[in-house]
């Protein structure tokens, strides 16, 4: 697969259910926030909303959805404002407050009142403070490789949106390969693997990718400077932590030592850690998995997940 130029909000990209646009209001700007809405032949009644990672998009879902609506469940998969077929505003003040709140109003427009929360990587930390501010819509809250399990602004310091920024404008393809085989699937590379990749890669040669790399570095600021790993202790949603214990992720990791960098992103301390921090958490560890089970090891991620909303 060829590295192609992809439009800023992917609409040159075709992703695997139909996409629909909620029309948001929010800081003075009309926004659209792109969505999923599958429904099953079968329905059991329940709902599942999948929230993705800073370096995807809903499209990497596919599996999951086709294995959950097979069983049933009607998913629902956003595109958070900045990413994937969503706005990507000029300006934007990024918070997981902000993000919950678009959430929220999005299951408001589908009049679901009550649904399963599903965070992978950032998602994790978006799904976190969703269940923190709308308990009584969170049924249960499922934590695939979340990051912000740690505070890290504790270890690295701390660098301006401008330096994140400039940081974004010299991304390219063979980085973002790089990033994802040592930090995501520990130097293994497949065609699975690299068609995530390129999706990412795809928009470093778009005109207006400076866009793209402006609301990265705001979103990076973000996941910086507001943990949620201090308010574990006040989820009341029953939990499960999905872990692949292999995996490295840490924000911040070159700005820091080689002695320092070896203490984060330590997925098997830390998912242990998290389950004790949750009141009412279940861990599921997969070993010898990285930082995407959903991708990398499916059977091993559906099988647990489905006997978890269904218990």
């Amino acid at each position: 697969m060829k590295l192609e130029n992809l439009d800023i909000n992917l609409k040159n990209y075709d992703y695997p259910f139909p996409v629909s646009f909620l029309k948001i209001s929010n800081q003075n700007q009309q926004l659209e926030m792109a969505y999923m809405d599958v429904k099953p032949a079968n329905p059991n009644g329940k709902s599942i909303m999948l929230l993705h990672g800073k370096n995807f998009n809903g499209a990497y879902w596919e599996t999951t959805v086709n294995a959950l609506t097979n069983a049933g469940f009607r998913v629902i998969v956003p595109d958070q404002i900045g990413f994937g077929k969503s706005t990507k505003p000029q300006n934007y003040q990024y918070t997981f407050q902000q993000l919950a709140l678009n959430t929220k109003t999005l299951l408001e427009h589908l009049e679901i009142q009550k649904i399963t929360v599903l965070g992978h990587s950032m998602g994790g930390m978006v799904a976190t403070r969703f269940a923190l501010m709308y308990p009584e819509t969170t049924e249960k809250l499922i934590l695939e490789n979340p990051i912000g399990l740690e505070d890290w602004k504790l270890k690295v310091p701390y660098q301006s949106i401008t330096w994140w920024y400039a940081n974004e404008l010299k991304s390219n393809y063979e980085d973002i390969k790089q990033y994802q085989m040592s930090n995501y699937y520990d130097g293994k590379w497949n065609d699975n693997f690299d068609r995530w990749a390129k999706l990412l890669a795809g928009w470093t040669l778009n005109k207006d990718y400076k866009i793209i790399a402006w609301n990265a570095a705001l979103t990076y600021d973000m996941i910086f400077t507001q943990p949620v790993c201090y308010e574990f202790k006040n989820i009341s949603s029953p939990t499960l932590l999905i872990i692949g214990t292999r995996d490295k992720t840490a924000l911040g990791k070159p700005l820091v030592s080689d002695e320092i960098s070896a203490t984060m992103g330590n997925y098997k301390k830390l998912g242990k850690a998290t389950k004790d921090r949750i009141p009412n958490a279940q861990l599921i560890e997969i070993d010898n998995v990285g930082h995407l089970p959903h991708i990398e090891a499916f059977d091993q991620f559906i099988k647990p997940l489905i006997a978890f909303i269904n218990n």
